[in-house]
C-alpha cells in the first residue's frame, strides 16, 4: 500500500511553478509602474497630470482596438467604462500628481495599503475572506508603509498623499471588480487592456484640454517618457496585469504592487535621493510580505507542503492552455 510519503509530488510541484511563472510575469507590470515617478519629474513637463494620463491611455488603448478589432457587448460597454475609470482615468492622474509633489519612494509606497484596501473590498463585493496568512504579510506592508511616510525626511506633501490613497483606493476598486466581472468568452487580456484604456483616455480627453491644455514645450526627452509609460507601462503592464489577475487569487496578486515601491526606490537612490534606516526597514518589510504572499502558510504535513492548495493548483490546470490573445 502507497504510502503519502511514497507519492509523486510532480504534478504538484508542476502546478506550482505554473503559478510562479504566472506571478512572475505578473510583477513585471507593477515593476514597470514603479518607473512612472522618475519618468515624470525627470522627463515630463511639470504641472500636467491629466495630459500625462491621456498620452498614457488613449494612444495605447486606440492601438490594443486596432489590433484585436473587438468592441465590447452588451453590459460590457458600461463594465469597460466603470473599469477604465478606476483603473485609468481615476488612477493616472492621481499617479502623475503623486509623482510630481512626492519623491519617487514615497509616491510609490503609499501604493502599498492596496493589498488591505482589495481584502476589505474581497469580502464585500467577492465573498473571499482572505487567509490570516495573507492578511497579517498585508499589515507587515502597510507598516513598512508607515516607516517610510512618517520618517522625518520623507518631505510629506498633503495633496500628493491624498493623490496617492486617491489613486490606491481607485485600482483597488478596479482590481476586485476586475476579478469579479472576469473577461467575457473568447476576450483576452490585451482585448481588455484596450477597452479599459480607450474608456479611460476618452474621459481624461476633455478635461486634460479644456483644464491644463497642450504643454508648450514637448522635447525629446518627454515624448520619450510618454512613448515609454504608454507601451511598457500602458499597453503591455496592463495586459500582462489583467492577465494574472484572471488567473491568481486576488489575495496573491494584489500584494504585487509592492514592487511598485521598490523598484521606484531602486530608481530614486540611482537619481540621487537618500533613505534613512527607518526608510530602508520600511522598504524590507514591504519586500517581505511581497513574497511571503506568494507563499502557503507553512505546512509540511500533507502534499501540500509541495505546492499550493488542491483548489489553487486545479485552477492552474484548467487554465494551463489559455494564451494572451
Amino acid at each position: 500500500m502507497q504510502t503519502l510519503t511514497d507519492r509523486s509530488p510532480g504534478p504538484l510541484r508542476t502546478s506550482y511553478a505554473q503559478r510562479m511563472a504566472t506571478v512572475a510575469l505578473t510583477a513585471l507590470a507593477p515593476a514597470s509602474w514603479g518607473t512612472t515617478y522618475a519618468v515624470t519629474t525627470e522627463l515630463l513637463p511639470p504641472g500636467h497630470p491629466l495630459f500625462a494620463g491621456l498620452m498614457r491611455a488613449l494612444p495605447a488603448g486606440l492601438l490594443a482596438l486596432a489590433i484585436t478589432r473587438v468592441l465590447p457587448r452588451g453590459d460590457w460597454w458600461w463594465k469597460a467604462a466603470v473599469l477604465g475609470v478606476l483603473n485609468i482615468g481615476a488612477f493616472f492622474p492621481l499617479l502623475f500628481l503623486t509623482a510630481e509633489r512626492l519623491p519617487g519612494g514615497v509616491a510609490a509606497t503609499l501604493g502599498a495599503i492596496q493589498p488591505l484596501l482589495v481584502a476589505g473590498l474581497a469580502i464585500a463585493v467577492l465573498r473571499d475572506r482572505p487567509t490570516t496568512w495573507r492578511l497579517t504579510w498585508g499589515v507587515i506592508g502597510v507598516a513598512g508603509v508607515g516607516l517610510v511616510v512618517l520618517s522625518p525626511a520623507a518631505r510629506l506633501d498633503a495633496v500628493g498623499v491624498l493623490a496617492g490613497l486617491g489613486g490606491t483606493a481607485a485600482i483597488a476598486g478596479g482590481v476586485v471588480l476586475t476579478k469579479h466581472w472576469g473577461r467575457p468568452a473568447g476576450v483576452g487580456p490585451l482585448t481588455l487592456a484596450g477597452w479599459q484604456l480607450t474608456a479611460g483616455g476618452l474621459l481624461l480627453l476633455p478635461l486634460a484640454l479644456a483644464i491644463e491644455g497642450v504643454p508648450q514645450r514637448l522635447d525629446a526627452g518627454a515624448a520619450g517618457g510618454y512613448l515609454w509609460l504608454a507601451s511598457a507601462g500602458g499597453l503591455i503592464a496592463y495586459t500582462l496585469w489583467f492577465r494574472g489577475i484572471g488567473k491568481l487569487p486576488v489575495g496573491a496578486s494584489a500584494p504585487l504592487v509592492l514592487l511598485s515601491p521598490l523598484v521606484a526606490t531602486i530608481v530614486g537612490v540611482v537619481l540621487g535621493e537618500s533613505l534613512s534606516l527607518l526608510q530602508t526597514l520600511g522598504f524590507v518589510l514591504a519586500l517581505a510580505a511581497l513574497l511571503a504572499a506568494q507563499l502557503n502558510p507553512p505546512n509540511l504535513s500533507g502534499p501540500t507542503a509541495y505546492g499550493p492548495p488542491a483548489g489553487e493548483h486545479i485552477r492552474e490546470d484548467q487554465i494551463q492552455g489559455e494564451e494572451i490573445r
